[in-house]
């Protein structure tokens, strides 16, 4: 069983929750508008052509929802290797001396 997470790390993950919801359907409104708005504007389109083009761009902006939900979430610092509250660790190294004359 894991640790259990701090109040620091529960809030930190509960803002990060709210961030992605509320930017994703922000990029969803956006998307769904610049995929609809030109064709149904400046196009005299009939009632077929206006159907495809609102399922396209409804699914655009549910394809840009879920790409921007799962982006945001997956790059929240994780409990084993990044603190919430502190800079990240410095990558793992091994095998290398640091020195530039090694590489040859």
């Amino acid at each position: 069983m894991g640790e259990r997470r701090t109040q620091a790390e529960r809030d930190a993950m509960t803002v990060e929750i709210g961030y992605a919801l509320v930017s994703s359907a922000v990029l969803a409104a956006l998307t769904f508008a610049a995929a609809s708005a030109p064709a149904l504007l400046l196009f005299d389109l009939g009632r077929t052509a206006r159907t495809v083009v609102l399922g396209l761009a409804t699914a655009a902006a549910v394809l840009a929802f879920v790409a921007r939900v799962v982006h945001v979430l997956w790059r929240f610092p994780r409990r084993e290797g990044r603190r919430l509250d502190g800079p990240a660790p410095a990558p793992d190294r091994a095998g290398h001396s640091g020195s530039a004359d090694s590489a040859t």
